[in-house]
């Protein structure tokens, strides 16, 4: 049996945390029993931590990373590394927001044999308007930058072969705010076997999201030096 790490970047999610921690953790049922859910938790002001614990006592499948820094992208790296090190052979990522919906990751675990990375493509999505221009500016960023062209390089819904993000994750520091936009980009550049699926997304129900559109400006203007540098070292290290 193939077993399957979700993982999952937590931040002052009290209010979504519990129902969307127990929907991912029946997608566990019937995979390998080393599989895991693992949500990275460092920061939250909030009961999101108490929360975690209290599941996390009848639940063992369930993981909790603390040492984490406050941050998504970072969250999301070291949620990568977790799963490298403790040799999943899949890795799945999502968000704890709710916006995501398990009964989609079927589909996507079908497709695992045929495919390197199966990625969501959020072709309507219940977050705004300005949310998805902001991911239509990434796409045409990533086509200038590394002439690669992908139709959602963010969409937290993803599942790689732990071997192939293994390939490519260390290129990238532990504090780099981006990894879904380069992990999304360096499959397509390099050329793996990926696929786009379409997948629905949901508006928030509760809670508020910590990357509002000005943080979304200041990351981006700071991804455009990133960038560079990152498309040198894919000259240099191809």
């Amino acid at each position: 049996m193939d077993s399957l790490y979700i993982v999952m970047p937590a931040y002052n999610e009290e209010a979504n945390i519990l129902g969307v921690i127990d929907s991912w953790y029946s997608v566990l049922e019937g995979k390998d029993p080393a599989s895991r859910l693992v949500v990275a938790d460092s920061g939250s002001v909030d009961a999101t931590h108490s929360i975690l614990l209290k599941y996390k006592a009848k639940h063992p499948q369930l993981e909790i990373l603390e040492k984490t820094e406050k941050q998504h992208g970072p969250k999301v790296i070291a949620l990568y590394d977790y799963a490298i090190k403790n040799n999943a052979d899949y890795i799945f990522q999502t968000d704890s927001d709710g916006q995501t919906n398990p009964k989609e990751f079927a589909a996507f675990w079908e497709l695992r044999k045929d495919y390197d990375g199966i990625f969501g493509n959020r072709t309507q999505r219940g977050d705004g308007k300005s949310r998805a221009f902001v991911e239509k500016v990434v796409c045409f960023l990533l086509k200038l930058y590394f002439k690669v062209k992908v139709p959602d390089a963010n969409a937290p819904f993803r599942l790689m072969k732990t071997s192939v993000v293994a390939k490519y994750l260390y290129r990238l520091d532990k504090d780099y705010n981006l990894p879904n936009i380069m992990m999304t980009t360096y499959f397509s550049h390099f050329k793996e076997s990926m696929v786009f699926k379409e997948i629905s997304f949901k508006p928030r129900k509760a809670g508020k999201n910590s990357i509002n559109i000005p943080r979304i400006i200041k990351i981006g203007w700071k991804a455009l030096g990133d960038f560079r540098r990152l498309k040198k070292d894919m000259k240099k290290n191809p």
